[in-house]
């Protein structure tokens, strides 16, 4: 077992030396989660915006269910995921158990109800302010929508920006539908899991430095894009 100064040295030089193992496994996690929340966003953005201008029965039922789904356990998708794409599951033909794309699958999962739920209440907002001009301008619903988007597009990143931050750092559900595989499925989190158990320190910290690097990269570009919407707003 190495000494915690020890392995905080090893794994800065893993780092500043650029070591292909390490960024392999980076590169990969960042595929896997961009992937994912591109999906995710495709899905939830149209959802969200669905759900912020129509008004019809049982629609508070689906707003509580989309708030729900937001807290979704991610051992459990990953479990659902792998028991669809188990070689007895209904999708196991395809062959994707074991697989980034089962990864992405599962990833895009967790994250789609965040980023419906929060950009429903994006949009909603919006579209309470600008209501009466819609009308006015006889818009259909493919319009406002539209229009709602474009409006919104710099708050909806900050949605997106957060949903890939859940993504990047999700442990379970990959774990379980990726199998943590060399070279193929092993992203950052499953690596800092398995390097640790086995007393790599340096790897592990190595891996955690770059996730906490990407984690506030994330945290700030959300807030340079909240302070660009706001400059927008009062131009």
């Amino acid at each position: 077992m190495q000494s915690i100064a020890d392995a905080f040295t090893l794994a800065l030089q893993l780092v500043l030396s650029g070591n292909a193992d390490l960024f392999e496994i980076v590169a990969l996690s960042l595929r896997v989660s961009l992937t994912a929340t591109f999906l995710a966003c495709l899905c939830g953005l149209p959802l969200g915006a669905f759900m912020a201008i129509s008004r019809f029965p049982g629609r508070g039922i689906l707003l509580v269910l989309m708030n729900a789904l937001m807290g979704l356990p991610p051992v459990v998708v990953g479990l659902l995921v792998y028991l669809h794409l188990s070689r007895s599951g209904p999708l196991g033909f395809l062959g994707l158990l074991y697989t980034p794309t089962a990864m992405i699958i599962a990833q895009t999962i967790l994250i789609a109800p965040i980023i419906a739920a929060l950009s429903r209440q994006v949009l909603e907002d919006l579209h309470m302010e600008y209501a009466e001009q819609f009308r006015s301008l006889c818009l259909n619903q493919w319009q406002t929508v539209t229009a709602l988007l474009w409006d919104a597009r710099y708050s909806l990143l900050t949605v997106g920006l957060a949903g890939f931050g859940r993504a990047v750092a999700e442990v379970g559900a990959v774990i379980i539908v990726g199998g943590n595989i060399d070279h193929l499925t092993r992203v950052m989190t499953t690596a800092i899991a398995l390097e640790t158990s086995k007393g790599d320190l340096a790897l592990a910290l190595a891996l955690g430095l770059l996730l906490l690097t990407i984690a506030l990269g994330v945290n700030a570009a959300v807030q340079s894009l909240r302070m660009s919407a706001r400059r927008q707003a009062y131009v």
